[in-house]
C-alpha cells in the first residue's frame, strides 16, 4: 500500500509532457502540445497533452488522464504498478512491506512473467561477466565481435550456461514458478522432460518501449549445422514479434532528438551502430516489416532510412515491407551498403563521423532506390519495363500524402520516360478502385453486423477467443444513460467553478451573503431528489458534496488525480477543450463573453435545462405507462398516471418559460 503523501509526491513530479514525451513526440501547439496517438492508428495528429492541466487527451479514440492514467494504459500495468514506474523515473522512495510468496501469487500473469524475465536478464548477465563458463565463452565471443563493456552493459547483453536445465533449476530455487518459466518460453517442458530453451547462447534481452525485458533472442556459439544460429523467444501475452523493434529502448531519445531513425535487420547491427556512436537505430530482427512497428517508430518520428548489406536478391523480397511504411505516410530512404557488407562490419571499418557522412551522401530516396533496382536488366524489354512502371505505380498510389504522390510520379516520369499525365491517369485509376473497393467491404461488414445484431445471441460471452468456425458475435451497445449531455455539462461546470462565490442572497434580516456554484448546484439538485441513471455521474456529485465544506479542496487536482480511471477519464474528457475561439475575433473588434463572466446567469440556465430533461423523459414513461393502464382498463390507475402527467406538464412550462422557451445545450 502506497500512503497518499507520497502518491501526491509522484503525481506532482511526474510533469505530463515530459512522462508522455517518453513514448510519443509532442510538438508545441500553442498552450498545448500534440502528437499522434500511441493507443491507436491515426495519420493526422489529435492526442493532446495539456502540461497546464496536467492531462492527456485523444480526440481520435477518446482515452485520457493524468500521467498514471497514460502509464496505466500504455504499460498495461495496475494503478500502484503505474505509480511505482514514475516513481522509479523521478527517484521518489515508495516504502513498502516485501510482497509475500501469497502477494506474488496474486499478481497477474502478464506482470509474473514480466518479473520473470526481468530476473533471467539479471541472472544472463551476472553468469557472462562472473562466472567461468560466461566469460571464456560468451564475452569471448563478444570481444572477438569488437563489442566493447559500455555496450554489453548498455544492452544487457548475457550468457545462458549450457546444459540440459541449469537454468531453470537456479530459477526455481529463487521461487520462480514452472508456469511462467514455460510460459515465457526461457523453459521447454514436455510431460517430465524439462530442458533450457536458451542453452549455450549469448543472450541479447529484448525490452519495450519502457525498459523493461519482455524477451529473448539467443545466438548460439557451437558449429552444429542443425542448430538454428539465432533463437527467439516464442509468442507470449508480453512478446508479440511483429509488434517489437529491438532497442527501441535504448534508442528513442535520439531518434526524437535527431527526427530520424535508422532500421537495420540484426542485434550485433545495432550493437555496432551504438559503438560508432549512431544511436537512433533499431531492428526488425529478421522478420519482415509490420505495419505495428512501422507506427512503433512513429510515434518518435516520420523519418526512417532502412540499411541494406549488398545481397540484391534479399532487398527485392523485402520492397513489399517498405511499401506499408509508405503507406503509413513515413518518408522513407534506403542505403545499399557495398558488396560484402552488412551495418555491423560496416560501422567497425570506420569512424563515427566518416560513417555518418557515408549514410547522408548515399542514401536514397525509395522510390528511386526501387526504379534503379529493378529496372536493371529490363531497360529493353518492353513488356518487363511496363511491368515494371505499373509495379512503380502501384506503389506511388499507396502514399497517403497528394503532394508527395505528385513529386514521386514527377521523379519516376524522369526515371523511366514515361510522360506524367500517363502516372497520373494510372495513379487515379488505382486510387479509384482502391476507395471502391474499401467502400464495399464497409457495406458488406455493415451489414453482417446489423445481421449479427437482429440474430439472437448467446447468453453470456467468454474472455477466451471462439474457435475459428464459430459465428462471431456483435459487441453489446455502449450503455445509453438518459440526460447523459446535460449531467457531463453540470460535472464540467463544477470541475471548473465548484469553489467560484458568484450567487447573492438576503436572508429574512436583509443580511446578504455569497455563495459558490458548488453550493448552488448540490443544492438544487438535492431539493428535487434529482439522481442520475449513471452511477459515476452519482459518485463524482457524492465527492462533490463530501468536499463542500473543505476550503483546501481543489476539483480539478482531485478528480484527474483519482485512483478511479472511469472518474480521471470523465475529468479529463471535460476539462480538454478540443476548441478555442479565434484570437481573431478579438482583434476585430468583436465581443465575446468568457464563460466565468456569466457564471450567474449561466449556471441556473445550466441547471434548470438538467431539470427540463428529466421532466421530459419522466413524462415519456408516463406516456408509455398510460398507454399500457388504458389496455388493461385499469381506470383508478389510469386517473393517477393522468394526475401526474398534467402536473409534470406544468413543472415543463414552467422551465421552458424560465429558458426562454429554447434550449442553450
Amino acid at each position: 500500500m502506497i500512503d497518499q503523501a507520497t502518491i501526491d509526491r509522484i503525481i506532482d513530479a511526474a510533469e505530463i509532457s515530459e512522462v508522455v514525451g517518453e513514448f510519443v513526440t509532442l510538438k508545441r501547439r500553442g498552450v498545448n502540445m500534440l502528437g499522434n496517438c500511441p493507443f491507436h492508428n491515426e495519420k493526422t495528429p489529435s492526442f493532446t497533452v495539456s502540461p497546464a492541466k496536467g492531462i492527456f487527451k485523444c480526440f481520435g479514440c477518446g482515452k485520457g488522464g493524468n500521467s498514471v492514467n497514460f502509464i496505466m494504459e500504455h504499460e498495461s500495468l495496475s494503478y500502484p504498478e503505474a505509480l511505482k514506474w514514475l516513481a522509479k523515473k523521478y527517484n521518489i522512495d515508495v516504502k513498502e512491506e516485501e510482497e509475500t510468496p501469497e502477494q506474488l501469487k496474486q499478481k497477474d500473469d502478464r506482470e509474473s512473467m514480466m518479473i520473470v524475465s526481468g530476473w533471467a536478464q539479471k541472472y544472463f548477465t551476472r553468469y557472462l561477466n562472473e562466472e567461468t563458463e560466461g566469460r571464456s565463452v560468451g564475452m569471448s565471443y563478444l570481444r572477438e565481435r569488437g563489442i566493447r563493456d559500455e555496450i554489453i552493459k548498455k544492452f544487457e547483453l548475457g550468457f545462458c550456461p549450457d546444459g540440459k536445465d541449469v537454468f531453470t533449476q537456479q530459477a526455481q530455487k529463487q521461487g520462480y514458478k514452472m508456469e511462467y518459466l514455460e510460459r515465457t518460453g526461457l523453459t521447454i517442458k514436455r510431460d517430465d522432460w524439462v530442458r533450457d530453451r536458451f542453452a549455450g547462447r549469448v543472450m541479447f534481452p529484448i525490452h519495450n518501449v519502457a525498459g523493461r525485458v519482455i524477451a529473448f533472442g539467443g545466438r548460439t556459439l557451437k558449429a552444429d549445422k542443425n542448430t538454428a544460429k539465432y533463437l527467439n523467444s516464442p509468442e507470449s501475452e508480453i512478446y508479440h514479434k511483429s509488434r517489437v523493434l529491438y532497442g527501441i529502448y535504448q534508442a528513442k531519445r535520439d531518434i526524437t532528438r535527431l527526427d530520424k531513425c535508422y532500421l537495420v535487420e540484426g542485434y550485433t547491427d545495432v550493437l555496432s551502430m551504438h559503438q560508432a556512436g549512431i544511436e537512433n537505430v533499431v531492428a526488425s530482427s529478421g522478420t519482415a516489416l509490420t505495419h505495428d512497428q512501422i507506427r512503433l517508430i512513429k510515434r518518435f518520428t516520420p523519418n526512417i532510412t532502412i540499411i541494406y548489406d549488398g545481397d540484391a536478391a534479399g532487398i527485392k523480397a523485402s520492397l513489399r515491407g517498405i511499401d506499408l511504411v509508405l503507406e503509413e505516410g513515413v518518408n522513407v530512404k534506403v542505403l545499399l551498403l557495398p558488396d560484402g557488407e552488412d551495418p555491423d562490419s560496416f560501422s567497425r571499418s570506420m569512424s563515427s563521423s566518416q560513417l555518418t557522412a557515408y549514410i547522408e551522401q548515399n542514401e536514397t530516396d525509395f522510390i528511386r532506390f526501387k526504379t534503379n533496382l529493378l529496372m536493371k536488366g529490363v531497360a529493353n524489354d518492353p513488356i518487363e519495363k511496363a511491368r515494371l512502371v505499373n509495379d512503380i505505380v502501384r506503389t506511388i498510389a499507396i502514399v497517403p500524402d497528394a503532394i508527395t504522390r505528385s513529386i514521386y510520379i514527377q521523379d519516376c516520369s524522369r526515371l523511366m520516360d514515361v510522360q506524367e499525365e500517363v502516372l497520373y491517369a494510372q495513379v487515379r485509376k488505382i486510387i479509384q478502385k482502391q476507395t471502391e473497393d474499401l467502400q464495399k467491404k464497409n457495406f458488406r461488414d455493415r451489414n453482417y453486423q446489423q445481421k449479427e445484431q437482429q440474430e439472437p445471441g448467446p447468453d453470456f460471452f467468454f474472455d477466451e477467443p471462439a474457435s475459428a468456425s464459430a459465428k462471431s458475435v456483435a459487441p453489446p451497445p455502449k450503455q445509453q444513460y438518459t440526460c447523459e449531455i446535460e449531467e457531463r455539462e453540470i460535472i464540467r461546470i463544477m470541475l471548473k467553478y465548484f469553489n467560484e462565490e458568484v450567487f447573492e442572497e438576503e436572508d429574512e434580516n436583509g443580511e446578504v451573503f455569497t455563495f459558490s456554484v458548488g453550493q448552488f448546484v448540490l443544492e438544487e439538485l438535492e431539493n428535487d431528489g434529482l439522481r442520475s441513471d449513471n452511477e459515476l455521474i452519482n459518485r463524482i456529485l457524492d465527492l462533490f458534496a463530501d468536499n463542500l465544506e473543505n476550503p483546501e479542496f481543489n476539483p480539478t487536482s482531485f478528480f484527474i488525480r483519482s485512483a478511479d480511471p472511469q472518474v480521471s477519464q470523465l475529468a479529463t474528457d471535460l476539462l480538454a477543450e478540443k476548441y478555442i475561439e479565434s484570437k481573431r475575433w478579438k482583434k476585430g473588434g468583436a465581443f465575446v463573453e468568457e464563460e466565468h463572466e456569466i457564471l450567474d446567469l449561466l449556471v441556473p440556465k445550466i441547471v434548470q435545462e438538467y431539470k427540463l430533461s428529466k421532466v421530459r423523459h419522466l413524462l415519456r414513461d408516463l406516456e408509455n405507462q398510460i398507454q399500457q393502464a388504458g389496455k388493461g382498463e385499469n381506470w383508478e390507475h389510469l386517473m393517477e398516471l393522468q394526475n401526474q402527467y398534467i402536473n409534470l406538464k406544468k413543472v415543463a412550462k414552467h422551465l421552458s418559460e424560465q429558458l426562454g422557451n429554447r434550449t442553450i445545450l
